[in-house]
């Protein structure tokens, strides 16, 4: 009896190291010291230990380190392609959802990093929020099955999809009213290892609760919206995949904050800014 109640409890054991390790969570940073060049780099706990190249690019530790402290955070994302979806969360739609995702595109360089500057153009009258999860892609994507999908994503970082609504309502494509520079922050980490169909989201408006949901409400699955992209436009290594937001939004104000936290991901915080 003995012999099997320790035979038992091993498989136990052995089954929750398994699962740890199916489950293990990562953290990747990409970060600038004293203005100088960005780098990328895995944190752990205090400690950023620099890496050779993007996780996904196969870059590996150098054998320098810095304190977090020490550092600023950069966007954790070095994206070519930007996708974003509309009207995907069931709180955010009336009516019947539809049945395709609704994809269009920004400027990589309208990503800011944590703690950067949302910017209010001259003309903005209407900024809204937009908490979001947002997915990276891993490795090079092309025709895609939704099965498959998963293994192609890398991780997940927190997202504000920043978005100017009078410019939405009455232009003809979405560019300036989402696209616009300073507008898309994102971080402060890329974690691996999250279930990327059970996160709750959360965003803040000068630290009062204003959006709350879970991605197992998304009409389309991060890995839905991979395998749909691929089907057209092959994704490559570092692409973003927004998911689009929740509940409702409302505007923003130069001096405002909106925090976006994301499960396991951390608090992306951003301040709203008048541009020139």
């Amino acid at each position: 009896m003995k012999r099997i109640l320790s035979i038992v409890a091993t498989g136990l054991l052995m089954s929750c190291l398994l699962a740890g390790v199916a489950n293990a969570q990562t953290q990747y940073v990409r970060y600038s010291q004293n203005g100088g060049d960005i780098r990328w780099g895995v944190l752990e706990g205090a400690t950023i230990h620099q890496l050779s190249d993007a996780p996904y690019s196969g870059g590996t530790r150098t054998g320098q380190s810095v304190q977090r402290s020490t550092v600023k955070l950069e966007a954790p994302v070095d994206p070519k392609l930007v996708f974003m979806t509309a009207f995907n969360f069931r709180s955010h739609i009336s009516g019947e959802p539809a049945e395709y995702p609704g994809l269009f595109l920004v400027p990589a360089n309208s990503i800011v990093g944590p703690e950067d500057a949302i910017l209010m153009p001259a003309d903005a009258t209407n900024l809204h929020y937009e908490a979001e999860l947002v997915s990276v892609v891993g490795k090079r994507a092309e025709k895609v099955s939704i099965e498959d999908a998963p293994g192609y994503i890398f991780g997940v970082t927190a997202g504000n999809d920043v978005s100017e609504r009078n410019w939405q309502a009455n232009d003809i494509q979405w560019v300036r009213a989402k696209g616009s520079r300073g507008f898309n922050a994102v971080g402060p980490v890329l974690v691996t290892g999250l279930n990327t169909t059970d996160l709750e989201i959360t965003g803040s408006h000068n630290g009062t609760q204003a959006q709350h949901g879970n991605s197992s409400d998304l009409i389309f699955s991060m890995a839905h919206m991979l395998s749909y992209i691929s089907q057209y436009v092959t994704l490559e290594p570092g692409d973003l995949i927004w998911s689009g937001t929740m509940g409702s939004t409302q505007a923003m104000q130069p001096g405002d904050t909106y925090d976006v936290e994301v499960a396991g991901v951390g608090v992306l915080s951003n301040t709203v800014a008048q541009s020139n």
